[in-house]
C-alpha cells in the first residue's frame, strides 16, 4: 500500500492538522486503518507492505508505531514519487508472487469492492490489471465529485486506485508508470504515451478502452487487462480537501455503495 504524501505541505493533511494525509481521520479514524482492515479481512490477501509514510513520521505516530507493532504488516520508506515507491516495493518482494497495489487514501475501499477485484483478476490471462468505475456511475451518485476522466469511444472511465501485478514481465508497468504519472492530469498526454495514432483516435472520440489496452499491450509487451467496477466510491479517494468533505459526508450517512 502506497501511504506517502505528493511532495511537502499535502493539503488534504493541512486541512486535517495531520502529519500525514494518510492519517487524516474519518469518523474518528485514521483513513489508514479503514483500507487496513478492509485487506486484513480479505482472505485473498497474506501480507501487507506499507510504503510510506516517511520514518520520521512512523517514529511520532502512536498509530502507525500500533499497525507496524504485531509484524502483521511491515514498513518500507518511500520514496520521491508513487510510482517509484511501487517499484521499489515490487523490487522487496518475490517475482513469483502476485500483489495489488492500492493507496493510503483509498478510504472507502471496501469488501465487496475488494472481492469484486480479486475475482475478476484471477479470471482473466494478462500480466497486470487496474480497476476503472463508469464514469456515469461516479457522476449519477456523486455530481460534485470532480474526477479525471479518461474519455474512449466505448464508455468513460474514472480510476479506482487498485492495480494486480500479477507475473514478474507485469511489474515492467511500474517504469511505464513512471513515465505517465506526471502527465497523470492530462488523459491525452497518457494516450500519446501508447502512439500518436492512438493520440489522435482519442482526441477524436474514436479509441475505444479495449483498441487502447491492445495497442499498449503490443508496445510494451505486457498483457494488460480492466476490470470494471460496479461500485461508485471505488472512484473517490481522498485527493482534496473537497474529496475528505465528501468522503466524511458519506461514511456519516452509512451509505451502501452505488452499484
Amino acid at each position: 500500500m502506497l501511504a506517502a504524501d505528493r511532495g511537502g505541505n499535502d493539503p488534504v493533511a493541512a486541512a486535517a492538522q495531520v502529519p500525514a494525509k494518510c492519517l487524516t481521520l474519518i469518523a474518528g479514524e485514521p483513513m489508514l486503518l479503514r483500507v487496513l482492515r478492509t485487506l486484513t479481512q480479505s482472505q485473498q490477501i497474506d501480507s501487507i507492505l506499507l510504503c510510506g509514510p516517511k520514518a520520521e513520521i512512523v517514529e511520532r505516530s502512536p498509530v502507525l508505531r500500533q499497525v507496524l507493532s504485531d509484524g502483521t504488516t511491515r514498513w518500507l520508506d518511500s520514496q520521491a514519487t508513487p510510482s517509484r515507491s511501487a517499484a521499489a516495493a515490487l523490487a522487496v518482494l518475490p517475482e513469483d508472487r502476485p500483489v495489488l497495489l492500492t493507496t493510503g487514501d483509498h478510504a472507502l475501499l471496501s469488501p465487496d469492492m475488494l472481492r469484486h477485484f480479486l475475482d475478476r483478476v484471477a479470471d482473466v490471462d494478462c500480466d497486470v490489471a487496474f480497476a476503472l468505475a463508469p464514469h456515469a456511475l461516479v457522476q449519477a451518485a456523486y455530481p460534485r465529485s470532480r474526477r479525471t476522466v479518461l474519455k474512449f469511444s466505448d464508455g468513460n472511465y474514472c480510476g479506482c486506485n487498485l492495480f494486480a501485478f500479477l507475473t514478474p514481465r507485469g511489474r515492467r508497468m511500474a517504469k511505464i508508470w513512471q513515465q505517465v504519472e506526471g502527465l497523470r492530469k492530462s488523459p491525452v498526454r497518457i494516450i500519446s504515451l501508447v502512439g500518436w495514432g492512438a493520440m489522435i483516435l482519442y482526441a477524436m472520440g474514436w479509441l475505444s478502452l479495449d483498441g487502447a489496452l491492445r495497442r499498449l499491450s503490443r508496445k510494451t509487451g505486457i498483457r494488460i487487462s480492466v476490470v470494471t467496477m460496479p461500485f461508485a466510491e471505488a472512484a473517490v479517494d481522498v485527493d482534496s480537501v473537497e474529496d475528505l468533505q465528501l468522503v466524511r459526508e458519506i461514511v456519516a450517512r452509512g451509505a451502501q455503495p452505488h452499484g
